[in-house]
């Protein structure tokens, strides 16, 4: 099964995306990721990469393309995967029908997370992170639990309303035309994104037909937090 995964920055996208590769058995491709990774392994294409980063210019669709392209034709991919952080224009979601075209593939379900921009101001701005243990908190919906900890906790410079506010602009300008796009090709899955991770959980895997499995207390250490 091939999934494209699409939500406004603080959806929750990284957290289902982790349930349903699991519960579906599919490789989790983010662009992001591969990247990074390319600009690491100092490949030509990460090069590249590496320049527009350094300057500041937009990094142009054909070498993202590219590097989406190799990625999805690696054998890991063969069996199903989901794109997170991919397409993000209308643009980019028309070349990946053609390119999947190409390769006698097609896309099974496009899923959108939905959450109001108001509750992910709320969700983002008072994130907190330990640096000793990694975990996530929420200065009010998950505080630390000592003032050890409150003390050590750092703020990441993008958790601001200021710089949430710009990349949710953005979210609307470039990506929320993809909506209708993939509407009109019958794939798309809305999914009500408020609520608790377990619920809002289930309605993800409910939407490509799995039923997920009872949750089963245990006594070990709380999961990270949710707002990560």
């Amino acid at each position: 099964m091939n999934i494209v995964l699409l939500g406004p920055p603080g959806a929750g996208k990284g957290t289902h995306a982790d349930a349903l590769t699991h519960a579906l058995g599919i490789l989790q491709v983010s662009t992001g990721d591969i990247i990074r990774a390319a600009i690491k392994n100092q490949t030509p294409r990460g090069l590249e990469f590496k320049k527009y980063a350094e300057t500041g210019a937009l990094v142009p669709d054909d070498l993202v393309h590219a590097l989406v392209e190799d990625r999805l034709r690696q054998p890991d991919c063969q069996p199903g995967f989901l794109l997170d952080g991919f397409p993000r224009t209308v643009v980019q979601a028309e070349w990946l029908d053609r390119m999947l075209e190409r390769y006698r593939r097609s896309l099974g379900h496009v899923l959108l997370i939905e959450v109001n921009d108001a509750m992910i101001l709320e969700r983002i701005v008072g994130r907190a992170t330990d640096p000793v243990t990694g975990h996530i908190y929420h200065l009010k919906f998950d505080p630390p639990p000592t003032a050890e900890i409150a003390a050590r906790v750092v703020v990441r410079k993008d958790d601001t309303a200021e710089v949430l506010i710009t990349r949710l602009q953005e979210y609307h300008e470039k990506t929320a035309p993809l909506v209708p796009h993939y509407e009109q090709a019958g794939l798309l899955r809305r999914i009500d994104g408020l609520g608790t991770v377990e619920a809002v959980r289930a309605r993800v895997l409910a939407s490509v037909g799995v039923t997920p499995e009872p949750l089963i207390p245990n006594p070990q250490p709380p999961a990270p937090s949710p707002y990560s």
